[in-house]
C-alpha cells in the first residue's frame, strides 16, 4: 500500500487533550466506573424558550432550508450590534463591521489563516486556550508564548515584551475575562493593549465569550478610543446563552479587517442554517434578567466548587469570574496532573489539570461549573472520602 504523508502543517499539532481524555472517561464507565466529569465548559443548561421557539418556528419553513450568505443574515448582524450597544456600549454597524461565525472557535483559525504568513510571530498566553497556538501552527507561523502569573494578577507585561523585540510578531491574542484563571477585563487593561498594538503595528485579537458569566460589567476592547485600526473581537453565544452547540458566535472590527476574514470564511462554509441564525437573533435580544437568572445557577455552583477546592487544600482567588474554578494546588503535589489523575482514578471524578494551558497551569487545577449542584456535592463528597 502507498504510504501519503500527511501536511507539514499538522506535524506539532496533537490530538486536542478533552478529546483523548473524553476517550479514557469512556473507557472507564464502560468497565463499570461512574465517572463524574467536571472538566468541560459546556453548558448542561438549555436556552431561553423564546429561542427554542423560534428555531422550531423558523424550521418549519420551507424556504428557510437553502444555502445562506457568507456575512450572516441581516437580522443576525443587527441583533449582533444591537447587544453590543446594549450592553458593551459599543457602536458597531451591522453592514461593515460584523461578521457571524459558526463559533469563535472558527473565528480563531480564520483570524490566523487572513494574517499570519509563515514566519510571522503570535503572540499567545500562557495559561491560555490552546487553540491560539494549534491555529497559529496551521497557518505556518511561530506560536511565541508569553507568561501569565499569579504574581503579576494574571496580566501580560508589555513592558517585558517590549524588551524582547517584537519586530516579527503580527498578532497578540488575548482572552479577558480570562480562561481559565477568571481574571476580570478592566477598562485600563484594554487601553494598554490598544495602545501598545498601535505602538508595534501589532493586531490585537480580544476573545471575550466569558463577559457575561458571574461577571457584572461586561466590557470589549472595541470601546476604546481608536481600537478599530488595532484590534478584533471574538464573541460567543455558546456561555452566555447557553448554546455551545448551537455554534453561533462573531467577530466584530474594522471593515477591511472582516473583509480579510470574509476571503477565508467564504472558502470554508456555505453559510449558517437560517433558523439557527433566527433563533441567535431572538437569544441576543433577551431581556437582563435572563443573565441574573443564569448567573443565580452559577453562583450557587460556584460556592460548592470553592468547597471542593477548600477540601483538596487549593488556593483560589473568591472574586474569579467565568464557568470555571481555577486553583493553586497544594505545596505536597509536584504537579497538578498528579492530583488530577488519582481523583480520576480513586474517586472516579475528573478536574482538568492546567498544564493543559501551557506550562504556567501546571500547579493548577480548573473545575467546571457546567454540572448541577447535586453532582457537584457528589464530587465533593467523594474527594473528601478519598482526601
Amino acid at each position: 500500500m502507498m504510504q501519503i504523508a500527511t501536511a507539514d502543517r499538522i506535524s506539532g499539532i496533537e490530538e486536542y487533550y478533552f478529546s483523548r481524555k473524553l476517550q479514557e472517561i469512556e473507557r472507564m464507565r464502560r468497565d463499570g466506573h461512574d465517572v463524574i466529569n467536571l472538566g468541560i465548559g459546556s453548558p448542561d443548561l438549555a436556552p431561553s424558550a423564546a429561542t427554542i421557539g423560534k428555531l422550531h418556528e423558523e424550521s418549519a419553513k420551507p424556504g428557510n432550508h437553502g444555502y445562506q450568505s457568507y456575512r450572516g443574515i441581516p437580522e443576525l448582524r443587527k441583533a449582533f450590534a444591537a447587544w453590543y450597544g446594549r450592553f458593551f456600549r459599543v457602536q458597531l454597524d451591522p453592514d461593515r463591521e460584523i461578521l457571524p461565525l459558526m463559533g469563535s472557535k472558527e473565528g480563531i483559525v480564520h483570524i490566523s489563516l487572513a494574517f499570519v504568513n509563515p514566519g510571522d510571530e503570535v503572540l499567545i498566553p500562557n495559561p491560555g486556550y490552546p487553540t491560539y497556538e494549534s491555529a497559529t501552527k496551521l497557518a505556518g507561523g511561530v506560536a511565541r508564548h508569553y507568561e501569565l502569573t499569579e504574581e503579576n494578577g494574571w496580566l501580560p507585561d508589555l513592558r517585558k515584551l517590549e524588551g524582547e523585540g517584537l519586530e516579527k510578531v503580527k498578532i497578540m491574542w488575548v482572552n479577558y475575562p480570562h480562561m481559565p484563571t477568571g481574571t476580570r477585563a478592566s477598562a485600563g487593561l484594554f487601553d494598554s493593549l490598544v495602545a501598545f498594538g498601535a505602538g508595534h503595528n501589532i493586531l490585537v485579537c480580544n476573545d471575550n465569550p466569558y463577559s457575561f458569566i458571574l461577571n457584572d460589567e461586561p466590557l470589549s476592547i472595541l470601546n476604546v478610543g481608536g481600537s478599530r485600526a488595532t484590534a478584533l473581537e471574538l464573541n460567543s453565544l455558546s456561555k452566555s446563552h447557553n448554546m455551545a452547540g448551537w455554534r453561533i458566535g462573531m467577530v466584530a472590527g474594522h471593515s477591511d479587517f472582516i473583509n480579510a476574514i470574509l476571503k477565508v470564511k467564504s472558502n470554508m462554509d456555505s453559510g449558517m442554517f437560517r433558523p439557527l441564525q433566527l433563533a441567535a437573533a431572538e437569544a441576543l435580544a433577551s431581556p437582563e434578567s435572563w443573565y441574573g437568572t443564569l448567573n443565580a445557577v452559577y453562583r450557587t455552583r460556584q460556592e460548592v466548587a470553592f468547597g471542593i477546592m477548600d477540601i483538596m487544600g487549593c488556593r483560589y482567588d473568591p472574586g474569579q469570574t467565568g464557568m470555571f474554578v481555577w486553583g493553586r494546588i497544594p505545596g505536597h503535589y509536584e504537579y497538578a496532573t498528579e492530583l488530577s489523575d488519582k481523583l480520576l482514578h480513586e474517586a472516579a471524578v475528573f478536574i482538568t489539570p492546567g498544564m493543559v494551558f501551557g506550562s504556567r497551569g501546571e500547579k493548577y487545577l480548573r473545575i467546571s461549573l457546567c454540572s448541577d449542584v447535586e453532582l457537584l456535592k457528589t464530587a465533593k463528597d467523594r474527594i473528601m472520602q478519598l482526601i
